[in-house]
């Protein structure tokens, strides 16, 4: 049964850190590209980043280019989102999503994969 668990997930404070991570179970971890997604109430579910099968690609959105960091561990079958210097508008519920994407890349948007987790939810505030 293919299965993605998102964890780590909390209230922070503004500019504190959190760490996601993404247990991956069912598949091969290896063949497949990891984005992180997330979505506040109202609005639409964003990418966030992604990270291709060997680590080719990765990409930001433009909102949290050298605040997020994002990694991968195969052979835990693991991703990881490292967020920095949060800020109130990264409230969200965060998902992360599996997607069998050719050419080592990866693609910031939904429709690009095809499991995903149930999301972990991010609060800051102060």
């Amino acid at each position: 049964q293919v299965q993605l668990v998102e964890s780590g997930g909390g209230l922070v404070q503004p500019g504190g850190s959190l760490r996601l991570s993404c247990a991956a179970s069912g598949f091969t971890l290896d063949n497949y590209a990891i984005g992180w997604f997330r979505q506040a109430p109202g609005k639409e579910r964003e990418g966030v980043s992604c990270i291709s099968q060997s680590e080719v690609t990765i990409y930001y959105a433009d909102s949290v280019k050298g605040r997020f960091t994002i990694s991968r561990d195969n052979a835990k079958k693991t991703v990881y989102l490292q967020m920095n210097s949060l800020k109130p508008e990264d409230t969200g519920l965060y998902y992360c999503a599996a997607g069998f994407i050719v050419r080592n890349t990866c693609v910031l948007v939904p429709s690009g994969y095809t499991y995903w987790g149930r999301g972990t939810q991010v609060t800051v505030s102060s």
